[in-house]
């Protein structure tokens, strides 16, 4: 072993190896009380719907959706039977929706040029700078080419039978879920499976958390903020324990934090949102706002205050709580849409720490990836994955704007969205390191995506929330009803693209609840659709797409944690199909009427690239998700559970210790690694960890890469691969470097201690209003 690598090897073994229920407990006792956070004013020239849509705001001018530029350009021959496209007078014409920006509050010229154009205004929309317009289909390119003409859209029905949702990720697929009326359907949808939302709370007097037969599905709501002073633990215990299930000390601990019977149980207005993306049941009126999994059940962890605004201590404890409930309560998904500033390695991080304790018994864990995508100068900002999202057993997800359209073949990914990979540090001795970790994972619908809104629980006074009182031009963009427990809110930001992930993930756990969150993860990744134009440190393995990854669960083992568990699995050996099944032999997914080719990408020990059946059809030890391989290294983190008289064996984690591995397999020979197809990390070249993922992806797919014939293996606690990597730091589009790798002033995205809710907050040196309003 060379000296550098024996000297790497020795500041990794003196880490401190910290138990997690140790760490969180003494953290979680120094909560303190946050003042108003000034940056959630609103910036001068943001979007402004009352007002009108800014130039500045919409750099991109005359869009035309996909769909409609399809149908008009399709010449002689069949049409759609939608009511937009019609034959009118022997011509065909369609009606659109016309998003304007023209500062004539009469719109003389730009109704002039319409009646030019040979078509008619049929309505207008004020309050959304929009109007409804009937014209002749030839005439349609024209009407985009006009100054004050932003976007045009066909007039599509609003009756449909799912969400604009449901429909981009593949839900109303048929290997998912159909709908035989607008509220009834059959397949999957969660049903079962548990996720925890932890944010600002979730409102569960709202319609939108109901099940078919009225009930709330959200089976607890407890808040940590209630808990301020006290800790996880018994106090003998010097928080080293969890505590003991049935004990006193438990019921007066449950007892405080309970927030079933509040009346305000999100004032910010943030987790309402993030719950019905996840979870919502939104198809008893319109805009029908449906979430990915809308019969899960949901589990309101309130770590964020009535500005969107929390401590690391808030958000430890409640996934503590989290895990400690997880068992009983069948919690399989953790959703984390917020943000915490981070200058550590993944490795000693608090955050990351427990999120690595959640995933090792069987959690999976969804964070959003960050909105600091984007620099005040408009230029693409590398390495400002926030915290925990840095974590490579984090679910990390990006934000796709999906052009208010179903269909996929005009989606972009979202300026805003953060971009890997995670960022360098400095360790105690002066000496620095690359985590280089490939993030986001995936990315998902994060712009101007409408759900619940919350309000006081008290339909005579129903006060509104913070987000709704300080941006009520969101509210009018949703549209819809203002009844009471029915409203709705268009947000925007990673923070909403995560739950739909999180609901997806519940649905995969639905189908085959024996998937570990490593094997989630992969599937979701190797199923994703690429978005042409991103690199790997963008978009990760692409687009979510639900209908590819429900048939590759399908074809897997519903055993494989319980197998893992029992230690009963042998790495390159043991198949890992379900009794008479293969893998998917058609690897493409057709979603709201767009086909396109799996990326065949899965990321591995960080910033590996691997692809092959061997993946899927035999075990392999990184599906352990009590292991995690990451920087050159792997660590194993294991639960102790409490035991005795009237404890449900395996039930309740009384403490997590992580060790690192000194030997072992991580992969067998047959899988393949990509690595070398990508050379050297440039921005210019697109090479490296800034590889177009469609680039990559049509290289699996030709059969390219590099089969490894003996696996890869641990030796001495090292692996001598180093993976994808940028050893000259962290960069900016402007051609800066900065020296030590860590983006603006040391990494400090946010006040070092505070977490953030991803919509509504902005950052020194980011550009942000677009995870607000939208692009």
């Amino acid at each position: 072993m060379s000296n550098t690598t024996a000297t790497r090897a020795a500041v990794y073994r003196r880490r401190l190896l910290s138990t997690l229920m140790a760490g969180v407990t003494a953290l979680s006792g120094l909560v303190t009380a946050v003042a108003p956070f000034p940056a959630l004013a609103a910036p001068k020239w943001h979007l402004d719907l009352t007002q009108g849509l800014g130039k500045k705001a919409n750099k991109q001018r005359g869009h035309v959706s996909a769909e409609l530029n399809d149908e008009v350009s399709r010449g002689a021959g069949p049409r759609k039977k939608d009511r937009w496209s019609r034959e009118f007078k022997g011509e065909h014409w369609v009606q659109v929706i016309v998003m304007h920006d023209s500062e004539d509050p009469a719109l003389s010229e730009l109704r002039g040029d319409i009646t030019r154009l040979g078509g008619t205004v049929q309505s207008t929309h004020p309050a959304l700078k929009t109007l409804t317009v009937a014209l002749p289909g030839r005439s349609l390119k024209r009407l985009a080419k006009l100054d004050d003409v932003v976007s045009v859209t066909p007039n599509r029905d609003t009756k449909g039978t799912a969400s604009v949702m449901e429909n981009i990720v593949g839900a109303t697929t048929s290997s998912v879920r159909s709908y035989s009326t607008t509220t009834a359907y059959s397949g999957y949808d969660g049903t079962g499976v548990g996720i925890a939302i932890l944010d600002s709370g979730v409102m569960k007097a709202h319609k939108s958390f109901n099940n078919a037969g009225g009930a709330t599905r959200v089976k607890k709501s407890v808040s940590m903020l209630k808990g301020a002073g006290l800790n996880w633990s018994e106090p003998w215990t010097l928080g080293l324990a969890s505590i003991t299930p049935g004990s006193s000390a438990l019921a007066t601990y449950e007892s405080t934090v309970a927030a079933d019977s509040d009346q305000t149980q999100d004032a910010y207005g943030h987790g309402t949102h993030v719950a019905s993306v996840a979870a919502g049941r939104g198809f008893y009126q319109t805009p029908d706002s449906t979430g990915v999994a809308p019969n899960a059940n949901i589990y309101d962890v309130r770590v964020l205050n009535s500005l969107g605004v929390g401590t690391v201590a808030d958000v430890l404890e409640g996934i503590e709580w989290v895990m400690y409930h997880a068992r009983e309560y069948n919690i399989k998904v953790m959703n984390l849409s917020l943000a915490a500033a981070s200058t550590d390695s993944w490795d000693v991080d608090p955050l990351c720490n427990a999120v690595r304790a959640a995933s090792a018994m069987g959690i999976t864990v969804v964070v959003a990836a960050g909105n600091f995508g984007q620099s005040l100068l408009g230029g693409k900002v590398y390495g400002a994955i926030s915290s925990p999202g840095h974590s490579p057993e984090a679910l990390t997800v990006g934000a796709v704007n999906y052009k208010d359209t179903p269909a996929r073949n005009d989606d972009l990914v979202n300026n805003f969205s953060s971009r890997g990979p995670t960022r360098s540090y400095v360790d105690m001795g002066g000496s620095k390191w690359y985590d280089n970790v490939i993030k986001p994972d995936l990315v998902a619908p994060g712009n101007k995506v409408i759900g619940a809104n919350a309000t006081k629980a008290l339909s005579s006074a129903p006060t509104k929330n913070t987000l709704a009182t300080l941006f009520p031009q969101l509210v009018t963009a949703a549209g819809g009803p203002t009844t009471y427990a029915q409203g709705l809110i268009q947000l925007s930001g990673t923070s909403v693209a995560a739950p739909a992930v999180a609901g997806a993930a519940a649905v995969l756990l639905q189908v085959n609840p024996g998937l570990t969150p490593p094997l989630v993860k992969a599937i979701l990744q190797y199923t994703a659709q690429p978005l042409p134009g991103y690199n790997l440190v963008e978009q990760g393995a692409g687009h979510l797409n639900l209908e590819g990854a429900i048939r590759l669960a399908q074809s897997l083992r519903t055993d494989v944690a319980s197998a893992v568990q029992s230690g009963t699995l042998v790495s390159g050996v043991t198949s890992l199909l379900a009794s008479g099944k293969t893998l998917p032999v058609t690897r493409s997914s057709t979603v709201a009427g767009t086909t396109f080719n799996w990326s065949r990408i899965v990321t591995v020990g960080g910033n590996h690239i691997a692809t092959g059946d061997k993946l899927f059809n035999t075990y392999q030890a990184i599906w352990d998700p009590r292991l995690v391989w990451a920087s050159n290294f792997a660590v194993r983190t294991e639960a102790t559970w409490w035991s005795g008289t009237g404890i449900a064996a395996s039930t309740f984690p009384k403490a997590f210790t992580s060790t690192y591995v000194s030997t072992g397999n991580l992969l067998s020979s047959g899988v393949v690694i990509a690595n070398a197809l990508l050379g050297t990390s440039s921005s210019v070249g697109n090479t490296g960890l800034f590889t177009l993922t469609p680039t990559l992806s049509s290289w699996l797919i030709s059969g390219s890469g590099s089969t490894l014939q003996s696996g890869i293996s641990l030796s001495q606690g090292l692996i001598l691969s180093e993976g994808l990597i940028l050893s000259e730091g962290l960069i900016l589009s402007e051609g800066l470097i900065l020296s030590e790798g860590l983006i603006l002033s040391e990494g400090l995205i946010l006040s070092e201690g505070l977490i953030l809710s991803e919509t509504g907050a902005t950052a020194a040196g980011f550009r942000t209003t677009g995870a607000l309003y939208g692009e």
